[in-house]
C-alpha cells in the first residue's frame, strides 16, 4: 500500500488482501465539539475479493441488525451494509468499550438467529421491500457466531 496515495477515507487506505475475516475492527473514532465521541467499527463477515454476501441477505440482516441492537444498547447510532457486499460499519457515541462492543455485536446476532420475520419488511417501511431473505440473514448471524473466536484477529 506504500505506493498508493492515500485517501480521506479510512477503508480505500485498508489493505484489503492482507486482512482475515470475519473480524470486527475499530475503523476510527470521530470527536465532535462538545466532547461526544463516535466510534466506527468494521464488522467484516466475509473475505474482501474472495467473497461476498448476496444482496436479499445483507438487506435482511441490515433490517435485523438496526432494529435489534437498540435493544442492547442506547450507544448505537449506525449500522449500515457496506457496498461491497463483504460487512457492515456499525456506529456507536461515547462507548469505547471494545469488548463490551463485541458482546453487543453476538447478542444481536444470536436475537437475529430466532427472528420470526424482517422488521420494516414492507413497501411503507422499505425502499426494496422485495428484496429481503430472512433464512439469509440467519443464515450470515449464524456463520459469523461460529468464528466468533477469531472476531479480534483483522491480519
Amino acid at each position: 500500500m506504500s505506493d498508493v496515495e492515500k485517501l480521506n477515507v479510512e477503508s480505500f487506505n485498508l489493505d484489503h488482501t492482507k486482512v482475515k475475516a470475519p473480524y470486527v475492527r475499530l475503523a476510527g473514532v470521530t470527536k465532535g465539539e462538545n466532547g461526544d465521541e463516535i466510534y466506527k467499527y468494521d464488522l467484516r463477515f466475509k473475505q474482501p475479493n474472495k467473497e461476498h454476501m448476496d444482496m436479499p441477505s445483507t438487506h435482511s440482516l441490515e433490517h435485523l441488525m438496526a432494529e435489534l441492537s437498540r435493544n442492547h444498547s442506547d450507544k448505537i447510532v449506525d449500522i449500515s451494509p457496506m457496498g461491497c457486499q463483504t460487512g457492515y460499519y456499525l456506529s456507536v457515541i461515547n462507548h469505547d468499550d471494545y469488548d463490551g462492543v463485541l458482546t453487543i455485536i453476538e447478542n444481536v446476532l444470536e436475537d437475529v438467529l430466532v427472528a420470526k420475520e424482517v422488521p420494516a419488511c414492507n413497501e411503507v417501511q422499505c425502499g426494496w421491500a422485495a428484496s429481503h431473505s430472512l433464512e439469509g440473514a440467519q443464515q450470515l448471524a449464524k456463520d459469523m457466531l461460529a468464528k466468533k473466536a477469531e472476531w479480534k484477529e483483522v491480519f
